[in-house]
């Protein structure tokens, strides 16, 4: 079917089809087109992200789906075509919704990497003519003799000589014998067999195909994981983190996130608690990248050598952790490039280079790169060097600092270049930005993205957020990953609240988005700012050497979280969810998947007070009339029903129930 037109009879949903101005007949004189037109029109095609590409998991199943109108009553076919880019396409036939022209069907993809799809569709002139055929013999026509010669005329233009059924091949010996009796020839020629073979084995007439649709296709990790973020020098170097693997594997802990592990510059470097002017032993902000040593490919030589960095990557992996790199593209004044190529750094009118800021925050000992430099290309290039150089060093994953600062379409380069040679690469984008923003380097590319989660505390917003994440368009490209803190972000919610907040929040991000992730610290309920009003950690780790251990009180709950998403595959992905209504607002509820699998999940979002009231389980959730739920937090059981259950919560406390067998 290569060749068959396309532009004529599709239209993309985020293109309209053009519309020919009318005008009167003595301004222009219209002629007929050249060629002649599709009668087969295929359009809204799903799923589909204007400007990017839909994302799936593999293994996941993918449904695609379209409206495909003819004028007429002629019966269609439709097929979805797939294939990973550049292999062989597979075909999946599509089946319509009664009476709805919209067709669909469903595919597993083989392999990650960018794959295609595409939409076929084509008249099916003998299931049309076995359609009249019913009609008539319906409405009592006795001569069809006429009407046998076209149906025949069909079989001979569909050059069949042997189907492989000798039920099928002798139907249709008989339809082809003229003198065989007519009630024979119809039977014949109607019997499910030869209306199969027509359908499978003729022409395709009036054939129309849609462009190839790209389908991104990630290994489970993109979607699933649980994070721990940690600054390696306060473990001990990468010596200290590869000593503790074991109790991040016994967590239950995915992917260990390494802020900037590079020299940091000297000059204008930081003190405690963002100072302008460091001391002696103040070891500087990981993100100030760069010294006369090296730059965004050097080690820290404080954090251990490259073997021993390769040796931790290579150790994590055998316990299936990834080791995930933050990728900060910002220089320290004293980083090599600021001598090498000057041109890259943005200056004042005066020449003097401009420092980052993020008012009201400033970062002295910080120069951004420019992206609008006349060697624009040329900084492209390295920037990807330095993701092909931790890729050699066995990384997999990365944390991009600020991507929504810089060019889309370099990411959208980058991440394309990067993924076409290693399509197991993961980029998670820290965007704190508008969501339409956001949303778009989801589309471009990016595996993952920090979300707005951090300052969603009460059950209403919560609930709202999560039906915005989990609905198309935004679920077919945006990924949430809910860290509950990070090395910037001490909300006030916990600062406040103390240990039942930071219980909450760990529920929360554990059973609402397939990633999450905490910062060190948080399993020791570290909640102190440097100041009232202000977000910023107390003596924070951006710019000091903490001793950190695996010691903290909440452990034994990120554990439990940990096991429980594991076992329930209802949490790998943050569809289905159903929000549940609660007599008190603090209550935040939720079913997570469908069916026997599915947890009920309850928590009080007050860490002062506790709260009590009936959380309503609607029909429409497909549960019992009644049943037994083991809360797998605590082992306790419960009797639950349809309809509305009470629920007494402590402040911080959750329920995540499950239905017993």
């Amino acid at each position: 079917m290569d060749g068959l037109p396309d532009d004529a009879t599709f239209r993309s949903p985020s293109l309209p089809a053009a519309r020919v101005p009318v005008r009167h007949a003595d301004e222009v004189k219209m002629t007929p087109p050249e060629t002649r037109p599709a009668r087969i029109i295929i359009q809204d095609v799903a799923p589909a992200v204007p400007g990017g590409m839909p994302k799936t998991i593999d293994g996941d199943p993918v449904t695609v789906s379209a409206t495909v109108i003819r004028d007429g009553h002629e019966v269609l076919r439709a097929v979805v075509r797939h294939r990973p880019a550049g292999g062989g396409w597979i075909e999946v036939a599509m089946t319509e919704a009664s009476g709805t022209d919209r067709w669909s069907a469903t595919f597993t993809c083989d392999g990650i990497g960018t794959h295609e799809f595409a939409v076929e569709a084509w008249t099916d002139r003998y299931a049309s003519w076995c359609h009249e055929m019913h009609r008539r013999i319906d409405g009592g026509q006795a001569d069809l003799a006429s009407e046998l010669l076209e149906g025949l005329a069909l079989v001979d233009d569909a050059e069949i000589v042997t189907t492989g059924e000798p039920d099928v091949d002798a139907a249709l010996t008989t339809f082809r014998t003229a003198t065989a009796p007519q009630d024979e020839r119809t039977e014949a020629a109607l019997s499910e067999g030869v209306v199969h073979a027509m359908a499978t084995l003729a022409p395709r007439a009036e054939g129309v195909r849609t462009p190839a649709h790209r389908l991104d296709v990630d290994r489970e990790r993109a979607a699933f994981g649980t994070w721990y973020e940690l600054f390696p020098r306060s473990w001990g170097g990468f010596a200290g983190v590869t000593e503790r693997l074991d109790d991040f594997a016994d967590l239950g802990v995915d992917v260990i996130y390494l802020p900037p592990i590079h020299p940091i510059g000297l000059t204008h470097r930081k003190g405690r608690n963002n100072t302008l002017v460091a001391t002696p032993g103040d070891p500087g902000s990981p993100w100030a990248i760069g010294d006369a040593t090296g730059g965004h490919t050097a080690i820290h030589p404080g954090l251990g050598t490259p073997d021993e960095f390769r040796a931790l990557v290579a150790e994590a992996r055998e316990r299936d952790i990834d080791i995930a790199l933050d990728f900060a593209l910002q220089c320290s004044p004293d980083h090599p490039w600021l001598v090498e190529h000057p041109d890259w750094f943005s200056r004042r009118p005066d020449g003097t280079l401009k420092y980052a800021e993020n008012p009201p925050k400033k970062y002295q000992d910080i120069y951004n790169l420019d992206f609008d430099c006349d060697d624009w290309r040329g900084l492209w290039d390295a920037l990807a060097d330095v993701i092909d150089h931790w890729i050699a060093q066995g990384v997999r994953v990365f944390r991009v600092d600020n991507p929504h600062t810089k060019p889309i379409r370099f990411w959208e380069w980058l991440i394309a270049r990067v993924r076409s040679a290693h399509p197991d690469v993961i980029f998670l984008a820290e965007a704190f930005t508008r969501p339409a923003l956001m949303y778009e380097l989801g589309a471009i590319g990016f595996q993952q993205s920090y979300t707005y989660f951090t300052w969603r505390n009460g059950a209403a917003e919560l609930g709202d957020y999560i039906r915005e994440l989990a609905a198309p368009p935004v679920s077919l490209a945006f990924r949430p990953n809910f860290f509950v803190n990070t090395p910037d972000i001490l909300t006030e919610y916990l600062q406040a609240g103390g240990e039942p907040a930071f219980r909450a929040r760990m529920v929360l991000a554990a059973t609402l988005s397939p990633s999450y992730g905490i910062y060190s610290g948080f399993e020791n309920v570290e909640n102190t700012a440097v100041r009232p009003r202000s977000e910023e950690y107390d003596d924070s780790e951006k710019y000091a050497i903490r001793h950190r251990d695996l010691d903290g009180p909440l452990l034994p709950l990120f554990r439990d979280l940990n096991r429980i998403r594991r076992r329930f595959p209802s949490l790998r992905r943050i569809t289905p969810v159903r929000i549940l209504s609660t007599e008190d607002d603090a209550l935040m509820a939720y079913v997570r998947g469908e069916g026997p699998g599915a947890l009920v999940v309850v928590v009080n979002t007050d860490p002062v007070a506790r709260r009590v009231g009936l959380v309503t389980l609607p029909r429409e959730a497909g549960m019992p009339d009644a049943f037994q739920v083991t809360d797998h937090l605590t082992g306790a059981v419960y009797d639950w029903r349809t309809g509305g259950n009470y629920v007494a919560l402590d402040p911080g406390a959750a329920h995540v129930l499950g239905i017993r067998r």
